[in-house]
């Protein structure tokens, strides 16, 4: 039996069973988090850092949660718009003149944050990524695939730049940094974008799945390749080099834990609040699962909803990462669920993380009974 350390509410015992479960059916490690009421109700951890077995997965290890990172892109946008600094009606070149090139006058902030914006492609070398000026030139300079605002295509990799480059220009620090002061400082929420030498030593390396090894490239579950065949395909070896740790790639590039993902996310859950810490109004919370678009994604192949950055699932909004990390956040019931591991699996066959959000679900009943 997998050894599960951490602390549990008893009515979640389902939770870090599952956890166990995973981890004895071959998963390497991973770390589970819920939040009632911006409160830790679980916060576990098991299993090992490394893909030989041999470093265990401690309280602090913190790993890739690929595009998980969204959310937490999605929420600095958010808090800008709160504040009154950012309109989500305004053409994007507003804040960023030379991105109205190309026909892309009428695209509007809330189309970035929607993946609407018909710029869903990252077509140059890996490399490029970590140059962000380069990076946003490129997008800037690009012309829209569709008319933005009338289709949906999941921008995996280039969201990032597209709402961390407005979020630069309204914001005035990049987006790691912004992300950094106004959310992780204040909530203690040991997340970054663009992570720092100091803390290599705690990274948990991304694990191919079973058969696979670090060549393994992303793709989207349903998705039709041929649909876009000219997009630069990500492998497992790009995401657990240096250069990718150091990088911000807001859509793809954050490392955290659970905990720490539960943490941030359960702002949206607790009406702006957490800790005594507020980031945004209730009405900015709302925003969040504003819905944008609802049809069938051209990139990800299969029906989704989006909201204002986030995916929405009935009264939820979160969004997973390749490979596997998950957070869910249920405003109406003040819960959030973050599954953060390093073992992938492929799209198809895993269920994880929806698994660990409907036994979260058995607990909070029993909570609120």
């Amino acid at each position: 039996m997998a050894d599960i350390q951490g602390s549990y509410d008893d009515l979640f015992l389902a939770v870090p069973r599952l956890l166990g479960e995973f981890l004895d059916a071959g998963d390497a490690g991973g770390s589970v988090a819920v939040f009632v009421d911006g409160k830790p109700v679980v916060d576990v951890w098991g299993g090992f850092a490394d893909a030989d077995r041999t470093a265990p997965w401690q309280r602090d290890t913190i790993t890739n949660v690929w595009s998980v990172t969204k959310t937490m892109t999605a929420l600095c946008a958010l808090i800008l718009i709160d504040r009154g600094d950012l309109d989500p009606d305004a053409p994007v070149a507003r804040y960023w003149p030379e991105f109205a090139a190309a026909g892309k006058e009428k695209v509007l902030v809330r189309h970035l944050l929607a993946h609407t914006a018909g710029l869903p492609d990252w077509d140059g070398p890996v490399e490029g990524l970590y140059d962000w000026s380069a990076a946003t030139a490129a997008l800037a300079a690009r012309p829209p695939l569709w008319e933005p605002g009338t289709a949906a295509g999941y921008h995996s990799l280039t969201q990032g730049f597209l709402v961390g480059e407005v979020v630069r220009r309204v914001g005035g620090r990049s987006l790691g940094e912004f992300f950094a002061r106004e959310v992780a400082g204040p909530l203690d929420a040991d997340f970054h974008i663009g992570l720092s030498a100091e803390h290599d030593s705690r990274v948990a390396r991304s694990v191919p799945p079973p058969s696979q090894d670090e060549d393994y490239a992303a793709s989207a579950p349903g998705g039709d390749p041929s649909s876009a065949p000219a997009a630069t395909a990500m492998r497992v070896r790009d995401g657990n080099g240096v250069a990718w740790r150091r990088a911000q790639i807001p859509a793809a590039s954050g490392f955290g834990n659970a905990r720490s993902v539960a943490l941030v996310q359960s702002v949206i859950a607790c009406g702006g609040t957490v800790g005594g810490v507020r980031l945004l109004s209730r009405a900015g919370c709302d925003l969040a699962g504003e819905e944008q678009f609802s049809g069938d994604d051209r990139r990800l192949g299969m029906p989704v909803r989006w909201g204002m950055g986030y995916g929405l699932f009935g009264g939820s909004v979160g969004w997973g990462g390749w490979g596997g990390s998950l957070v869910v956040t249920d405003p109406e019931g003040g819960m959030t669920v973050a599954y953060v591991t390093n073992q992938m699996r492929e799209p198809a066959d895993d269920n994880r993380g929806m698994e660990l959000v409907m036994a979260a679900y058995d607990g909070l009943t029993g909570l609120r009974a």
